[in-house]
């Protein structure tokens, strides 16, 4: 009886396989936001083309890239038991290459980056760092239920937010009333990042990542998220009523409650909802997040 052995293991990555490590689907939050930042500074887009295409690819296929090639290979260990099908634990992405995709495209992201002004610059320079610290020993801010997840969040919807309106804006500087709702976008977000913290229970548990469904339990975690999402939308209605925009604030009050019903739902079964509700209840988020920012931008 024969046994046909692979001899000639992998040297290099299929280009399939690098960007599956780089992950696609998770660029559209942080370029969403970045749009609304856009949006938001009141500025048009064909005045600032450049900076506005730049930053975009700079939210999403560079500094995001880089964040999901630099997490997939400091958690390789993690996703040998959760979502041993990866490029990395599956052994498609051979030897060290994941370590120095996710280094070439942190230099990458600090070059394009560097063209985005000084607030641009700065705020890339922030969301790389925060990356390297989210995944990286001896950080590793995922390790905590509260960091990890408020970093990603402020870097998903926050940082990106700040820098398109920043590149908009140039040398008029951005709005106190835009940093204000962008960091209030970027709080409730810790809620749907602890949401995403549901599919890795088992892997976690083992690893000693302490995640808030780890720590608190599923149905403890689903309900604090859900009020960490909630309560942030309240306030930015309360603050477009006081700014006189009664029409996008019953907007945004319209998609809060299409949320709530969604959440119901998802607290019935929050192990088994929570990605459907990351598939519906995050949209209607978002779709928030883009009212708002055209409420701020006819403030402009």
């Amino acid at each position: 009886m024969s046994v046909n052995v692979d001899v000639h293991p992998l040297r290099y990555p299929a280009p399939a396989t690098v960007l599956e490590l780089l992950k696609p689907i998770t660029w559209f939050p942080p370029m969403w936001a970045y749009m609304c930042g856009v949006v938001s500074s009141g500025v048009a887009i064909p005045d600032r083309w450049f900076e506005f295409t730049l930053g975009l690819l700079v939210a999403g296929p560079l500094v995001c890239g880089m964040s999901q090639a630099a997490n997939d290979w400091c958690d390789r260990h993690v996703d040998a038991i959760n979502e041993p099908g990866r490029p990395i634990p599956s052994g498609r992405m051979p030897g060290r290459w994941g370590l120095w995709i996710a280094l070439s495209w942190t230099a990458l992201s600090l070059l394009a980056g560097a063209f985005l002004g000084p607030w641009g610059f700065a705020a890339t320079v922030f969301a790389v760092l925060c990356a390297w610290a989210y995944s990286a020993e001896p950080v590793r801010l995922k390790r905590s239920g509260w960091w990890g997840p408020g970093t990603v969040g402020l870097c998903y919807e926050g940082v990106p937010w700040f820098t398109g309106a920043a590149v908009m804006a140039g040398a008029a500087g951005v709005r106190w009333e835009v940093v204000l709702i962008a960091g209030l976008y970027a709080a409730g977000a810790h809620g749907i990042m602890t949401l995403n913290d549901f599919k890795a229970v088992e892997g976690d548990t083992e690893k000693g990542v302490k995640s808030l469904p780890v720590t608190l339990g599923p149905d403890r975690a689903a309900r604090v998220a859900c009020w960490i999402m909630a309560v942030p939308q309240v306030v930015v209605i309360v603050l477009l009523l006081f700014w006189n925009a009664p029409i996008h604030a019953a907007l945004v009050t319209g998609l809060l409650g299409l949320q709530g019903l969604a959440m119901r739902r998802m607290l019935r079964d929050p192990k088994a909802f929570a990605p459907w509700y990351n598939g519906t209840g995050v949209l209607l988020y978002v779709l928030g997040m883009l009212t708002t920012a055209f409420a701020l931008g006819s403030m402009a």
